[in-house]
């Protein structure tokens, strides 16, 4: 039922590299007995549909195990976890110059053929950093079913950001106002803003937004076999869904802990990483939010900071600088309450103990 079913381990991989050189030689580098038990339970079902987990630390892949019929070559649909791929994206076009700040104003970008409802003069002012903070004042709650901006609203539209920029003024009725908060950003989740980073994209380095990734992140790093979403009006789709291989997430995540550098040419400025994975807004206690980052800490004692891509399903990509450590772990657990549940419980209980022995 299981593919792969033997813990590889990986050495011998030279740290920012394209993992192009792999050495099966040694295969008790990191011999655990608490991994040896995670990957009996996740077989076993306990932690439901996992189809993957990848561990790489100082640049070296050492643990790589597939479940559910998956392999190396599997491509996983990660759901939101590629929305912060619409930060990667704002960080170039600002790097190369097509964006001159994500202070910039929306509107100075985005453009449509019909009024815009709503109508109000606040609009003006929404930056392309309340799209990546999810902290905009347009009314745009993915967790109220209630809300005019819910996503399920939003894919009944052809023109995603024209439906963003159609929302009325939230209300603080039931919420604390910004200056009350930490940061002072009031956050709710909206998939619609994340979508609409990829039309600014595109307007303002007037490219199709794949090829302007494809050039500047994916052929950088290797990154060949992958399936992109687009919305249905073509544009890449920034609200989550492309398909990448573990090992292509992990270049990703690998890329932004080595401070945006790969085989030693800057990808992404260290500047734009520091700022997308330093805290803008607070999501709910313990757990804060940076331009489309997620920021926690795992371990026994939580005491292990990262930042991460996640999406539904229990899906994760994430980078713990103090232990110079990557993880992936892909779900397809879909819509179910317990699915980051148990991926947190996968990291608090065997992988985080075993890596900082290795600190």
């Amino acid at each position: 039922m299981y593919k792969n079913s033997a813990i590889v381990i990986f050495i011998l991989f030279i740290c920012s590299s394209a993992f192009g050189q792999i050495d099966f030689s040694d295969k008790n580098l990191i011999s655990e007995e608490l991994l040896t038990e995670m990957d009996s339970e996740v077989q076993k079902g306990t932690y439901e549909k996992i189809t993957s987990i990848l561990i790489a630390k100082d640049g070296k892949l050492l643990y790589e195990k597939y479940y559910q019929g998956n392999d190396e070559n599997s491509k996983h649909n990660t759901r939101s976890a590629t929305k912060t791929m619409a930060t990667l994206l704002t960080g170039m076009a600002i790097d190369k110059g097509f964006i001159k700040s994500e202070k910039d104003k929306i509107f100075d970008y985005l453009r449509f053929t019909q009024p815009i409802q709503n109508d109000d003069k606040r609009k003006e002012e929404i930056t392309i950093e309340d799209l990546l903070t999810m902290s905009s004042i347009m009314e745009c709650d993915d967790n109220n079913s209630f809300s005019r901006g819910n996503e399920e609203r939003m894919y009944l539209i052809e023109n995603w950001p024209k439906f963003f920029a159609d929302l009325p003024i939230k209300a603080y009725t039931f919420n604390p106002k910004p200056k009350e908060l930490p940061y002072g950003r009031s956050m709710s989740y909206c998939t619609a803003g994340a979508a609409t980073v990829a039309e600014i994209v595109r307007l303002a380095t007037n490219s199709i937004v794949d090829e302007f990734l494809k050039k500047n992140l994916l052929a950088p790093l290797g990154i060949e076999d992958y399936k992109l979403h687009h919305t249905p009006a073509g544009t890449l789709n920034t609200a989550g869904g492309s398909e990448y291989r573990s090992r292509d997430f992990l270049k990703i995540i690998q890329m932004c802990l080595q401070n945006g550098q790969w085989n030693e040419k800057q990808i992404l400025s260290s500047d734009w990483l520091k700022k997308a994975t330093t805290p803008k807004v607070n999501a709910w206690e313990g757990m804060d939010y940076g331009y489309l980052f997620w920021l926690r800490s795992y371990g026994p004692d939580k005491g292990v900071q990262c930042y991460a891509m996640a999406g539904n399903g229990g899906n994760k990509v994430l980078a713990f600088p103090e232990l110079n450590l990557t993880v992936v772990l892909t779900a397809t657990n879909y819509n179910n309450r317990k699915a980051h549940g148990y991926t947190d419980e996968l990291l608090n209980k065997y992988i985080i103990p075993v890596m900082q022995k290795y600190n």
